[in-house]
């Protein structure tokens, strides 16, 4: 396999796609028929806080950022009396050109633009809703638009290692350098622990396999935090589907 061929990009199916069923227009529309990219792996993700966070990061602090936490774990679309549906599915695509391919077919970001400029694209089936503060004030408009594709190489790496653990993709099709783990690490309430301690939840056990960066992450935390990421960029995609996190 070639180093183009080895291009990858990260596709997230929103639940506002999954609400209203549309899912399988979605995945004809991303097949290796028209894209020429192939399923490298696949999984559906009850997404928590935790990964909501790590995902939309760059927006932290904005007066939107709830707005889109709640937007992608489900709870905009799915009541609590239903929210055993809330649900992603993540997909790594992988092929030549795999990530222009699949923009150009999900269509501009804004559902409104989407329509206007590229008919019959994915996201033109989207809507925009306004977003009030309590006091009734504007604070910009949530994009309901059905399906996250990742904007550039960079960006696919650090979403691709996100949502999935290296196990979730076959070795052949593995992308980004991995490494064996030689120790247990736990977390507990946003911090690293060494030991198993009553409420902790172990995310990494002497054997496993995990991304080479998440490691070294791992490796640069101390009391004060970690030097070189964010701990909760490691934990949220150790913890996904787990209960109660």
């Amino acid at each position: 396999m070639n180093e183009n061929q080895f291009e990858q990009t990260l596709v997230l199916i929103k639940p506002d796609a999954l609400k209203n069923s549309i899912t399988g227009f979605i995945f004809s529309q991303l097949s290796e028929f028209h894209t020429g990219a192939r399923f490298a792996a696949a999984k559906v993700v009850n997404v928590s806080r935790l990964l909501a966070e790590e995902h939309y990061a760059e927006h932290i602090g904005k007066p939107f950022f709830e707005a889109l936490l709640e937007y992608i774990m489900g709870k905009v679309h799915y009541s609590e009396e239903n929210k055993w549906k809330r649900r992603v599915i993540a997909i790594v695509y992988q092929g030549d050109g795999v990530l222009d391919r699949i923009r150009a077919l999900a269509g501009p970001t804004n559902p409104h633009k989407a329509r206007e400029e590229r008919p019959g694209c994915i996201r033109a089936l989207g809507t925009v809703v306004n977003l009030k503060d309590k006091d009734g004030n504007d604070i910009g408009d949530r994009l309901d638009n059905l399906i996250h594709t990742s904007a550039s190489i960079e960006e696919a790496e650090r979403e691709i290692k996100l949502w999935f653990v290296p196990n979730d993709i076959p070795p052949m099709m593995r992308a980004y350098p991995t490494e064996i783990c030689q120790r247990h690490y736990y977390y507990k309430d946003g911090h690293l622990v060494d030991n198993y301690e009553t409420g902790s939840t172990l995310l990494l056990a002497p054997g496993d396999l995990v991304w080479k960066s998440d490691l070294e992450i791992l490796q640069s935390c101390d009391s004060k935090g970690c030097k070189t990421g964010r701990l909760n960029t490691v934990a949220a995609k150790y913890l996904i589907n787990r209960e109660n996190i």
